[in-house]
């Protein structure tokens, strides 16, 4: 009886794909705390953060956030089953909260297409932005990293997301006017550059370094909006220092991760020597 091997299931992505490289690099770190200061400069969605978010505690902040860093995972390199399950209950749970506008007056639902549009944008433009620039990908990986973000978008519930660098430009030209920073946002950047309550020492040591490196990022009319200086020179010395912080990290030994990561970060790195096998006609691990 010939028995047949069942293709594992990699869930969204996969080994092929640029998003698994893109994230399992640690300078990505960085992209994340760029994308909560960016997604803070939309009034109503830092509003409805704020009003239903344990984000603001800080007692209960650290285990808020890793909940979100645990679903960026399970959403980037679980399976199908693991993807929707967790998909379902953010969405569940997004359904059910709502957001009070104090400047008109509206109490809006927070999983309308344009607040989830908006996070989603700001998270993606963010890992593109610092993966670039970090020297992890190349202007037509970041095209494809673009086309395969639109795969999560749909995980959260929505239909379409930007899927390239230009569609992503035309999005957030067209979103500025409704951005601006608001006391909410104050609270949650100072709440981001001075972690307190129950995060272990070496996390309230790194990161306000990391959302420092994160600030000077943003593009030029968001630091602006923070009161910064929105001048070349800063996004020159962001991108030196990223380049510098991913050498220093691939000098070191990988975290401990979950099983899923694990089993990601062997797939990538097989995937070049099973190609130089190919090429060679010979076996992985042997010589050629």
């Amino acid at each position: 009886m010939t028995v047949r091997r069942t293709r594992p299931d990699d869930g969204l992505f996969g080994p092929a794909s640029v998003t698994w490289r893109v994230h399992l690099e640690p300078v990505l770190w960085v992209g994340g705390f760029r994308a909560l200061l960016l997604q803070s400069l939309h009034p109503r969605v830092i509003r409805a953060t704020y009003q239903n978010s344990a984000l603001f505690d800080p007692r209960r902040a650290m285990s808020r956030f890793q909940r979100t860093v645990e679903f960026v995972g399970v959403r980037t390199y679980g399976s199908s089953a693991d993807v929707e399950r967790a998909a379902a209950r953010v969405r569940r749970l997004h359904a059910a909260l709502r957001g009070h506008d104090p400047d008109t007056g509206e109490t809006f639902r927070i999983d309308e297409p344009p607040y989830l549009l908006w996070v989603h944008c700001a998270e993606i433009d963010s890992y593109t932005d610092i993966a670039l620039r970090a020297g992890v990908i190349d202007e037509g990986e970041a095209e494809q990293y673009l086309a395969e973000s639109v795969r999560a978008a749909r995980v959260v519930g929505l239909r379409d997301a930007p899927a390239s660098r230009a569609e992503m430009r035309e999005y957030l030209r067209r979103t500025r006017p409704v951005l601006r920073l608001t006391d909410e946002a104050r609270i949650a950047v100072g709440g981001i550059f001075a972690p307190r309550g129950q995060a272990p020492t070496a996390t309230k040591v790194a990161v306000p370094a990391l959302a420092t490196l994160a600030m000077a990022t943003l593009p030029r009319w968001a630091r602006r909006m923070y009161g910064l200086p929105g001048i070349p020179t800063t996004d020159l010395g962001a991108t030196i220092t990223l380049r510098a912080l991913r050498l220093a990290t691939s000098l070191l030994p990988d975290a401990p991760a979950p099983p899923d990561i694990e089993r990601a970060r062997r797939l990538v790195r097989d995937r070049p020597r099973k190609r130089l096998a190919l090429a060679t006609g010979s076996k992985v691990g042997q010589p050629g």
